[in-house]
């Protein structure tokens, strides 16, 4: 049963997507109380940024932006004090960082080749998908029905580039991505709010900071959660990496400190409080999946490219499926599929692989084999487009 809810935080109600259930209070206790107002934070650095860049000619400030992330904040003498503001945060680097854990979080992961991708996209994007609050600002964008397989292939363009070698350095490509990714969502903010379709009472603020700290948690503790539940033995210390990893990328994308987990213990409970809080799957949740689903189905342009379209969504669906679990696929649309070895195939394979994995003088050949498969996968998925990661001037189906 729901608990009503008359606390307050400042002079805002807390948001009504927030199901603080009897169960919930009974297992995490006032946790509770203090993850509800994160619903009402945002990220006031990369918002000013956004709010002074749209005072400049259309794209000098993501060029300021670039050529700031390329060349050092100094080398770019007409930036404004907001980006500069920006940039004095994302340079330092928090003494907690221990950047042979990053490396080896990111690495551990690459390794996972096809299997990691699977999981990352039938389980960590659907969960995120399931949420009825955290959905809302792909919903207004429409960039999800429209443009599934792009964005999809730039979800994985940003996660191969942060787990790179080096690729959280100051210098590195993901790092950078990081950065754009975190003006672009504070763009959407603000197109978001700018779209009179908001409702701050029931969902928070766009893009807030539990939402941007239960994004890290689906690319770091539900991936590792898929991992298990397909046969791929996850070592204590390489789940505690790949935590790490995202913990810093939570840290530059503007998770505030208090909110990022330390450890995977902390992170599968802050997880757990997460789900337990966020309310059944709604129709926005379900056109999504639908949408990351058969995305290809409705791209084919014959029908052969069709038929074989449709026998891999329904290899998907069967993985995503054994990954959600019955109940939830089932709130979330996810099609029942006749095959009963897909499953078991995958499982068995997943068990050989990390048996391989676990051998060290294989361990450089799976992370080659894996980066490569993560590349040919994203090329393909951008379609010769680059992905550069610009804030939106505009949203899908919107005039200019």
């Amino acid at each position: 049963m729901k608990r009503e809810r008359h606390h307050r935080t400042g002079d805002a109600l807390i948001p009504a997507r927030f199901q603080d259930t009897a169960a919930a209070r009974g297992r995490f206790g006032d946790q509770l109380d203090r993850l509800a107002p994160f619903l009402l934070r945002v990220d006031p650095l990369a918002d000013a940024v956004v709010d002074a860049c749209a005072t400049m000619p259309r794209g000098q400030g993501f060029r300021l932006l670039e050529a700031a992330l390329a060349r050092g904040i100094d080398a770019v003498p007409d930036a404004p004090a907001e980006v500069r503001a920006l940039f004095a945060a994302v340079d330092h680097v928090p003494l907690w960082v221990d950047w042979e854990a990053v490396r080896r979080g990111g690495t551990m992961f690459l390794r996972t080749g096809v299997l990691g991708r699977i999981v990352l996209a039938m389980q960590s994007l659907i969960l995120g998908y399931a949420s009825p609050g955290g959905n809302k600002p792909l919903v207004l964008s429409g960039r999800l029905r429209e443009q599934a397989a792009r964005r999809l292939a730039e979800t994985g363009r940003f996660v191969h580039a942060v787990s790179q070698p080096g690729g959280m350095r100051r210098s590195g490509e993901g790092f950078a991505i990081t950065v754009k990714v975190r003006v672009m969502h504070a763009q959407v903010r603000r197109l978001v709010r700018a779209s009179g379709g908001w409702q701050t009472a029931l969902w928070g603020e766009p893009i807030n900071q539990h939402d941007m700290v239960a994004t890290a948690l689906l690319f770091s503790v539900a991936v590792l959660d898929g991992l298990d539940k397909l046969g791929y033995r996850v070592s204590p210390a390489q789940r505690e990496e790949l935590v790490h990893l995202w913990r810093y990328v939570a840290y530059v994308i503007g998770v505030e400190p208090e909110l990022i987990p330390g450890s995977y213990a902390e992170a599968l409970r802050l997880a757990e409080m997460i789900f337990a809080t966020q309310g059944a799957p709604d129709d926005d949740s379900r056109a999504l999946v639908d949408a990351l689903l058969h995305h290809a189905v409705r791209g084919a342009r014959t029908e052969r490219e069709r038929r074989r379209a449709e026998q891999v969504a329904s290899v998907f669906a069967s993985i995503s499926r054994a990954v959600l679990g019955e109940a939830l696929a089932d709130q979330l649309g996810v099609p029942r599929s006749r095959s009963r070895l897909t499953v078991p195939l995958v499982r068995a394979v997943a068990a050989a692989s990390s048996r391989a994995h676990a051998i060290p003088s294989l361990q450089d050949l799976a992370f080659a084999l894996g980066d490569r498969h993560w590349q040919r996968t994203i090329a393909l998925g951008l379609g010769g487009h680059p992905a550069d990661f610009a804030p939106p001037e505009r949203f899908v189906g919107t005039r200019a």
